[in-house]
């Protein structure tokens, strides 16, 4: 197996970055445009076989290092019975905006973590036979979640924490070589709410996960703004967006926590001569530092080129750490 990912995971020298994208498995690729014309979201979640089929498009196609167990971070509310709907509304001259949305239950449920989720574990085996490159597994930050959920109180974080916990030890059990926990809303919070709406239950989840041995990553969205706060949780890494250079987010990083980013999602849509400098910049700022994942600073844009996604995976794999 291609360990390139892991081992820069851990801060050792590697002969060059590793490379895989958020949301890579996703509607720029025209193979998985072709399944949803065939199969909605919610049955592409919840058949493992499927979700194993869009999980290796990218790493069949294009190469990547990683690969990121298809998903969604809110698959954990259908443990208290709310249904993920994949919605689509026209915006007029702006075009249509899709995304996922949750659909409360008629009444308080909670369901077993192991039993309503899963599909999770089915599809992680069927990709543990395949993969030749790691498996990153993932669920959503609790404030995240609870944002979605529209409950943002303590009693609510409480359950959603202890709910993603047992779901990544899910993953975790079926065999998952690393995780990442997306809590892309934390980061823009204003301080005082990061350390009450976010912080505490971040660390609870870390902690509970770290003793496990499987590296784990934590993404915010403006996660430069919190880098002591995250940091101190001793994650195996961070990933940052493009707010800020990653060789002056180096400085501030512990050497032993690598860093994952940051190359900002829209120049995947324009020409390449924007594309080039941008990825040129990043490697170069990262060159001899280790403990450095290339990826995006969020997730893919649908509107993507997908030529321009080869070349970055091309381009990255070509270079050297020194």
């Amino acid at each position: 197996m291609n360990d390139l990912f892991l081992r820069a995971l851990r801060c050792e020298k590697v002969e060059r970055p590793p490379i895989w994208i958020m949301r890579q498995a996703g509607r720029y690729l025209p193979q998985y445009r072709a399944l949803r014309e065939k199969h909605s979201f919610k049955t592409l979640v919840h058949t493992p076989e499927l979700a194993a089929q869009v999980t290796h498009l990218p790493i069949d196609l294009l190469g990547f290092d990683a690969a990121i167990l298809f998903s969604d971070i809110l698959v954990v509310g259908e443990v208290f019975g709310f249904e993920i709907e994949f919605v689509e509304v026209s915006k007029g001259a702006q075009g249509v905006s899709r995304g996922m949305k949750l659909r409360p239950p008629l009444k308080e449920v909670r369901y077993p973590v192991e039993s309503t989720l899963q599909y999770v574990p089915q599809a992680i085996h069927l990709l543990k036979k395949s993969l030749p490159v790691p498996l990153i597994g993932f669920c959503g930050g609790p404030y995240t979640v609870c944002r979605y959920m529209h409950r943002i109180i303590p009693e609510w974080l409480d359950e959603v924490t202890e709910t993603s916990i047992a779901y990544l030890k899910l993953q975790i059990a079926a065999g998952v070589d690393a995780v990442q926990i997306f809590d892309s809303w934390a980061g823009l919070l204003p301080a005082e709410q990061f350390h009450t709406l976010a912080l505490p239950y971040l660390t609870r989840l870390v902690r509970a996960i770290k003793p496990l041995g499987v590296p784990l990553i934590l993404f915010c969205r403006g996660s430069n703004r919190f880098i002591p706060e995250l940091a101190a949780l001793e994650p195996a890494g961070i990933g940052f967006d493009w707010e800020m250079d990653l060789a002056e987010i180096r400085k501030k990083v512990p050497a032993h926590i690598a860093i994952q980013g940051n190359l900002k999602p829209d120049l995947l849509k324009g020409p390449l001569e924007e594309l080039e400098p941008a990825v040129h910049h990043v490697l170069e700022s990262m060159r001899d530092r280790p403990g450095f994942v290339f990826n995006l600073g969020h997730g893919i844009e649908p509107t993507a080129s997908v030529e321009n996604v080869r070349w970055l995976v091309q381009y990255v794999q070509k270079a050297k750490t020194h």
